[in-house]
């Protein structure tokens, strides 16, 4: 066994590799395979990605900027190093997004009759309805505000679209003007549809911007305006509640979140032709230097295009319509002995999106109605506004039934959403607690308590995703239904140790963070290892949305150097360095990105044939370990765990067309074959997703 060298560096840097992550999703957009308006949607979603990025990682390293300037990340790399290195990778990756945007993506739309009808395209009869609309619907809505004492810079509140005006003369007061600014509400429509026979298309749009830039010296009568521009500032949007301060989390949250949109500034996006005088302006304004900001040749808020791929109904521009079917044996009359007895029978496995998410909505409204059902306990991470599972809870407490809910309330961006629901909950007698402070609640569990035959049974559902209808349809992930009394009863008890106190409570069969999961995986791991140094077979794989945690990452590069073969799928980050040699020359680590956004959690340790696998809400990250409450749970029927290693690892590690190889220096290059293609997502759609399951 070849020794490691004592310098090499064992972690590569996790902001680099999120940045890496969305070069493997804009691939998508790049890849002319996909479909137009899919390509579009998928430089918004890096759009999107980015915006948080800025708010929460970069916001992280600056603040390690100010206060541990000389610590070291797990890389080897100082703060400013990896700041730099960051800056430089982010500025890369926004160049490419908008030079394919305007090079490719919008002239290939417009071919297409998809057009977006700039300002400076205009004919004499286009500029007259666009300055109609602009006086009756835009104007009104608009407050400009001219610098000067009486005047101060504006509040402008985290990724709002603005505008930077240029001026000249004098106002009917005698007062100079020079710059004046204009915030564009966010009731304005960012795209409006100009009429058909204007535009010569039907599918024909506005840009508020563009009536801005035309029309914004309405707002200035009498003043010359030499120039407007776009602008928009992100800002650290995470969120900080003392855990030993507060006495009402709720309270404490909401507090919080008034001031979220108003954190330090940390990236300023501005129009390519902004003026560097207007610039270094806006750049003193916020206090940010030349590396935060971005000079963009197009919209400032790129995830706001999403609504054009909405909008066009062009079926053939977007990825064809699939809704996974409902599985036997829950496509069958929806009564509550049938679907209690069918999960009594055996053990029930949901792969969504390729099978339905109605099963679980069906779970919750047979138990709302039902009279055997004493009580419903559910945990809430993200759900969503206009939640049909939050309807069935509130039922089900109107109704009389015990309702226990879990609602976390840091979830990230979902936090007045939940507060909402919470509210809701409460109002109509249901039993709210918000989990444990410091350890956000991210277990994905629903039990029914049931009456049957003068005792209660419990009926279980844990999952590795939301309980989300809409993000069902597009993430993937397992769902288990169980009536097993042993898991089960592990269930019941984490409910009892969120809502009340106690010592730790023994689970028999479910692993739970922050108790028993990690060191159960560094167990696993290890067993594996012994294997192999004991001649015996030996393998490890595992699926997740990121790997971090550095002893789980510690652990298994010894088990590689044993000799283990590890295969991991890894959607987003990984900071483990795969192919080293003496270190991880056993380890391969592949990200499938495509249609779906993998978002599945499962765990194999072959074991000596007996093939241990679970799936889990948890990421191998330091905070799904040690600071949230998560759940693994073991597949225990033996067909359904062959189906788990199928559809998670068999077919992944066979794709052929949308799966990335990472590289030891953490870079990912496209796996291709002269094999036929195969491609997961379309597999499973044919194959899980075929009617009937």
């Amino acid at each position: 066994m070849p020794a490691r060298k004592p310098a090499e560096k064992l972690f590569l840097n996790r902001e680099l590799a999120l940045l890496k992550f969305n070069e493997r999703v804009l691939a998508q957009a790049e890849d002319p395979r996909t479909p137009l308006l899919e390509r579009l949607r998928f430089v918004c979603i890096v759009g999107a990605n980015l915006d948080e990025f800025f708010e929460i990682r970069i916001s992280s390293i600056k603040e390690q900027l100010r206060q541990h300037p000389g610590v070291k990340g797990g890389d080897g790399v100082s703060p400013a190093e990896s700041y730099q290195q960051i800056s430089d990778a982010a500025h890369t990756l926004v160049a490419r997004q908008y030079a394919l945007l305007n090079n490719e993506i919008f002239p290939a739309l417009a071919a297409e009759g998809v057009v977006l009808h700039l300002a400076q395209t205009w004919t004499p009869s286009q500029r007259a309805w666009a300055h109609e609309v602009f006086v009756r619907e835009v104007m009104p809505l608009l407050t400009p505000i001219g610098l000067d004492p009486a005047h101060p810079f504006p509040r402008v509140s985290n990724k709002t679209l603005n505008f930077i005006v240029s001026l000249s003369g004098r106002d009917a007061f005698g007062r100079q003007a020079s710059i004046a600014i204009v915030q564009a509400p966010r009731a304005l429509p960012r795209l409006m549809k100009m009429p058909d026979e204007l535009s010569g298309h039907a599918n024909g749009y506005v840009m508020l911007t563009s009536f801005m830039q035309l029309f914004v010296g309405d707002l200035f009568p009498g003043m010359k305006v030499s120039g407007c521009y776009q602008w928009r500032v992100t800002r650290n949007s995470d969120l900080y509640v003392d855990d030993e301060e507060i006495t009402n989390l709720r309270l404490a949250l909401q507090g919080e979140l008034t001031q979220r949109h108003f954190g330090d500034a940390v990236r300023l996006e501005i129009a390519e032709t902004t003026t560097p005088e207007l610039e270094r302006f806006l750049m003193t304004e916020f206090s940010l230097d030349a590396s935060a900001v971005y000079r963009v040749d197009g919209p400032v808020n790129l995830s706001r295009l999403m609504q054009l791929c909405n909008v066009v109904d062009r079926p053939d521009l977007k990825f064809s319509d699939f809704r996974g079917p409902v599985p036997v044996p829950f496509n069958a009359t929806l009564r509550a002995k049938d679907l209690f007895g069918a999960i009594a029978e055996r053990d029930r496995l949901l792969h969504h999106p390729y099978e339905s998410f109605q099963p679980v909505i069906d779970f919750l409204t047979v138990a709302a109605s039902d009279p055997a059902v004493m009580a419903i306990k559910q945990t809430i991470y993200r759900t969503g506004e206009d939640s049909e599972l939050m309807t069935l809870l509130l039922a089900a407490a109107r109704s009389g039934k015990e309702v226990t809910v879990v609602v976390e309330l840091m979830a990230r961006f979902d936090e007045q959403t939940n507060i909402n629901w919470a509210a809701r909950l409460e109002e109509v007698g249901a039993h709210v607690v918000y989990g444990v402070v410091g350890h956000k609640t991210h277990a994905k569990m629903s039990l029914v308590l049931r009456r049957e035959k003068g005792r209660i049974r419990r009926y279980a559902h844990l999952g590795t995703g939301n309980y989300h209808p809409r993000t069902a349809r597009l993430y993937t992930d397992f769902g288990l239904f169980t009536a097993d009394p042993r898991i089960c009863e592990d269930v019941d008890k984490v409910f009892a140790q969120l809502t009340g106190l106690g010592e730790q409570r023994k689970l028999k069969y479910l692993l739970q963070a922050p108790f028993t999961l990690h060191a159960t995986m560094i167990s696993m791991i290890r067993r594996e290892a012994r294997h192999a140094r004991a001649g015996k077979p030996a393998r490890i794989m595992a699926k997740m949305n990121s790997l971090l945690e550095p002893s789980v990452i510690e652990e298994l590069y010894k088990a590689s150097r044993a000799g283990v073969k590890i295969d991991l799928v890894v959607r987003g980050v990984c900071t483990l360095r795969p192919g080293v040699e003496g270190l991880s020359e056993n380890i391969t680590v592949r990200s499938i990105i495509g249609r779906f956004l993998e978002h599945s959690r499962v765990f194999y340790f072959l074991n000596e044939g007996e093939e241990a696998t679970y799936i889990s809400s948890a990421d191998w990250m330091d905070r799904n370990f040690f600071r949230r409450v998560e759940l693994a749970t073991p597949i225990l029927d033996p067909e359904l765990k062959r189906r788990v290693i199928d559809e998670a690892f068999t077919y992944a590690l066979r794709d052929n067309v949308q799966a990335w190889l990472q590289q030891p220096d953490g870079d990912y290059t496209r796996i291709k074959s002269r094999r036929k293609p195969f491609v997961m997502h379309q597999h499973l759609m044919q194959t899980v997703g075929s009617e009937g399951g």
